[in-house]
C-alpha cells in the first residue's frame, strides 16, 4: 500500500491483535530503495482493546476473522495512513509538517450524523450539527502535541473517526483508538517526519 514516492514509515507493530503495547520504528527509505530503521524501536501504546482493520490507503483484504474499524469500538487502526498534518495548544515544535495551533473552539466531530464526521473543525466558523464531539483542547494535555492520521479519509459514517498520534498517559495505559508515546519521543518523531518525504504510518501485527 505504500506509494512509491514514500520515503519514512512509522512502522508500528504489535504482538496480536488484542494488545495495546506496540513497538514504533523510524524507517528511511535509502537510495537503493532499500530500508534503513533509524534508532532504537519506541514504545507506544494502542486503542484499549488493540488493532482492527481500517481504511487507508492499503488495497489488500482484511486477514480472515481479523475485526473491522469501527466507530467506539476501543480499537486502533491496522493498515497505511497518510498523515496530512500535526497540531498542538503549545508553541509549535520544531517539525515539517503543517501545524494547526488548537484553539477553544476546535472540535474533533464523532457524530455520526453530521457532515463534519471524522474532521476537525472550528466550531465558531461552522454552523453547528452535531451532537457529539471531542474537545482537542484537552485539561489532561494529551493533546499537547500530535499528529492527524487519515483513517478513514472518505469520512464514512460510522467507520471510526479522528484518529492521532498523541502523547500517551503513561506506559502500559491504552488510548481510545489512537497510538500514544512519551513526550520525548513525539518530539523526536515530529521533527523527523518530512511532507516532503511523503511519510506513511503502518499499523499492523509483527
Amino acid at each position: 500500500g505504500l506509494p512509491p514516492n514514500c520515503r519514512q514509515v512509522l512502522l508500528v507493530t504489535s504482538a496480536d491483535g488484542t494488545s495495546n503495547c506496540a513497538g514504533l520504528r523510524l524507517l528511511e527509505r535509502e537510495a537503493d530503495n532499500a530500508w534503513k530503521q533509524l534508532g532504537d524501536v519506541i514504545p507506544v501504546t494502542l486503542g484499549r482493546n488493540g488493532l482492527a482493520w481500517g481504511l487507508g490507503e492499503h488495497q489488500s483484504p482484511p486477514t480472515p476473522n481479523f475485526r473491522i474499524k469501527r466507530e467506539g469500538d476501543g480499537c486502533s487502526p491496522a493498515g497505511v495512513f497518510r498523515l496530512p498534518f500535526a497540531f498542538g495548544d503549545a508553541p509549535a515544535v520544531d517539525c515539517k509538517l503543517n501545524y494547526i495551533p488548537i484553539t477553544e473552539t476546535l472540535l474533533a466531530v464523532d457524530d455520526l450524523q453530521s457532515r463534519f464526521y471524522n474532521q476537525i473543525v472550528d466550531s465558531a466558523q461552522v454552523t453547528k450539527d452535531w451532537t457529539s464531539t471531542e474537545r482537542m483542547k484537552r485539561e489532561d494535555g494529551l493533546y499537547r502535541w500530535g499528529i492527524m492520521v487519515a483513517h478513514n479519509p472518505a469520512n464514512t459514517p460510522g467507520a471510526g473517526s479522528c484518529i492521532f498520534i498523541h502523547l500517551w498517559r503513561g506506559p502500559g495505559q491504552p488510548t481510545t483508538g489512537c497510538t500514544a508515546m512519551s513526550e520525548e519521543h513525539l518530539f523526536r518523531v515530529l521533527r523527523w517526519l518530512d511532507p516532503a518525504l511523503e511519510p506513511r504510518l503502518v499499523q499492523w501485527i509483527a
